[in-house]
């Protein structure tokens, strides 16, 4: 059994916590949306495709975050099913049709607005602009440096 080095059980000791972090933005974002009908996870598939309607593939891969491809497509077919969003065609692909909002998907995501900025901005003058940008850095290296060894480039 070998010795972990100081770095990584400084990383490790960041798990659990970030874990946390996670259920706790989960729990904001469901105290936001409760009101509209919307959960997170809808919120989040329809706020992928407001700048351009996009393809399922396409929303799983941008919005990441563990949504597996049939997961954004349930959410999707939801979504249409109430009448947040429709899919049309996509000029580039016959089959993978694309997801597009409605008037009323749009609406409902625009009253978010007001509920996640004073969300984001009572916590974030809570913590500070420039511990929550070193923060944002370094998530960013730890990601490249997970992303890198999974890779297998280390």
């Amino acid at each position: 059994m070998t010795d972990r080095s100081p770095e990584g059980d400084a990383l490790t000791a960041l798990v659990l916590p970030v874990f946390e972090l996670n259920g706790e933005f989960l729990a904001a974002a469901q105290d936001i949306t409760a009101p509209t009908g919307l959960t997170p996870a809808w919120w989040q598939v329809l706020g992928a495709t407001l700048d351009e309607p996009l393809s399922v593939a396409d929303i799983a891969r941008r919005v990441g975050l563990g949504l597996a491809r049939q997961s954004v497509q349930r959410t999707a077919n939801l979504l249409v099913d109430r009448g947040w969003a429709v899919y049309i065609d996509n000029p580039h692909h016959k089959r993978a049709k694309l997801l597009e909002p409605t008037p009323k998907g749009r609406d409902t995501v625009a009253s978010l607005r007001d509920a996640q900025y004073a969300w984001s901005d009572a916590v974030g003058a809570a913590v500070g602009e420039d511990e929550l940008h070193a923060f944002a850095a370094t998530l960013d290296k730890i990601l490249a440096a997970s992303r890198d060894y999974r890779g297998g480039s280390a």
